[in-house]
């Protein structure tokens, strides 16, 4: 987690902190929620949210992050996953426990989503087996560890799909039990109350509840916020790396996930009620990166060398990097078909024009995206 043995000099704390943030503004509704999930008591806070009955039974202290995916790359668009082992209570004896979440971002309602849950329980349990042959363990020590699935959905569309095989199967009731059938935990954000997501007093709950209201009016995040921020003030010093990241977080969501007239008032809220200076770093540093993204330096070096064409070619840059801002913003769900296609085009104009196109566009329906793809 970004503060983790962090460089005391300034200029190495800076230069993590612009990498850290570079490496969440692409992608960030998937990327930010993997990244806090690799804490430990936000992983316990989110079973306990949807699944509480067996929290007393897991040592979270033990909880292990498997590095690999299991999501294939066609769908690395709109979701991403998190593979963890963790002991198990069974009486006086612990087993290994595999928790499986996958972080599904896109308002687009899967209605495959049971059988691809299926599809990669059945990945994770063939890699032990590949690992059992690989190591000549004999047959009859093998032992699956049981998986806890868990889909964890940010979207704005209302999720009504069951997440089951017969969700994409025409079957009569007689040949039904002959479906393999298995429990999937399911968490949807935006549906969710309030009074749920904190119920466990842990901030990860008040992080989720400002994702649950990103697009909501201004009031209404500013009341999260401050929830959000009055909560992480009564941490004790010990969780004083807990309470910095989560500060990252809601700067990240300000920076991204609302309108960018409202970017200065809502750090500074967060500045003034969280009352951390850290806060201005985070803003400059996030700014800095923005320009980065935008090649505005090409604007810059072109000027300084005198040359038409590197002065042009960053101004069609920076204007690309404001047309696909805009839409992703206004648009989450867009794809990287319409942003590698905004990258194409050359023409200043035409960029200019999709831009105010995007500013005042209710839905993707406003937009003429003619000859750049589609959705």
């Amino acid at each position: 987690m970004i503060g983790a043995n962090m460089p005391q000099d300034e200029t190495s704390k800076e230069q993590e902190l612009r990498e850290f943030y570079r490496s969440l503004i692409t992608h960030f509704p998937d990327r930010s929620m993997k990244w806090l999930l690799q804490d430990k008591e936000n992983v316990r806070c989110l079973i306990e949210i949807v699944a509480s009955e067996l929290v007393e039974r897991i040592d979270f202290s033990q909880l292990e992050l498997q590095n690999r995916s299991f999501v294939s790359n066609t769908l690395r668009e709109q979701e991403s996953d998190l593979l963890f082992s963790v002991p198990f209570k069974k009486g006086d004896d612990t087993d290994e426990l595999l928790i499986y979440i996958l972080i599904e971002h896109q308002s687009v309602v899967d209605v495959s989503m049971g059988f691809r849950m299926l599809f990669y329980m059945m990945n994770i349990w063939d890699a032990q087996r590949k690992e059992w042959v690989s190591e000549n363990v004999p047959k009859r020590e093998w032992k699956l560890s049981p998986i806890l699935p868990i889909v964890l959905y940010s979207g704005d569309r209302r999720w009504r799909v069951p997440l089951s095989l017969t969700a994409i199967m025409e079957i009569p009731d007689i040949l039904t039990r002959f479906v393999p059938t298995f429990d999937t935990v399911f968490l949807s954000v935006k549906e969710t109350g309030t009074e749920e997501l904190t119920k466990t007093g842990h901030p990860f709950g008040s992080l989720l509840t400002v994702l649950k209201n990103e697009k909501a009016d201004k009031d209404t995040i500013i009341r999260s916020l401050n929830e959000a921020i009055a909560h992480l003030n009564t941490l004790e010093p010990e969780q004083s790396e807990q309470r910095l990241n989560a500060l990252h977080y809601l700067v990240l969501l300000i920076t991204n996930r609302r309108p960018q007239t409202e970017h200065e008032e809502l750090i500074d809220f967060v500045k003034q009620n969280a009352n951390d200076m850290e806060i201005d770093t985070m803003a400059k540093t996030m700014a800095e990166v923005y320009i980065e993204q935008g090649k505005m330096q090409g604007i810059e070096q072109g000027k300084k060398e005198g040359k038409k064409e590197g002065i042009e070619q960053g101004e069609t840059l920076a204007k690309q990097t404001n047309v696909i801002k805009l839409l992703t913003h206004q648009f989450p769900e867009t794809s990287d078909t319409i942003v590698n296609a905004i990258l194409e085009i050359k023409e200043c104009s035409q960029l200019d024009a999709l831009f105010d196109q995007i500013l005042n566009a209710k839905t993707y329906d406003d937009i003429d995206l003619n000859g750049i793809g589609s959705q």
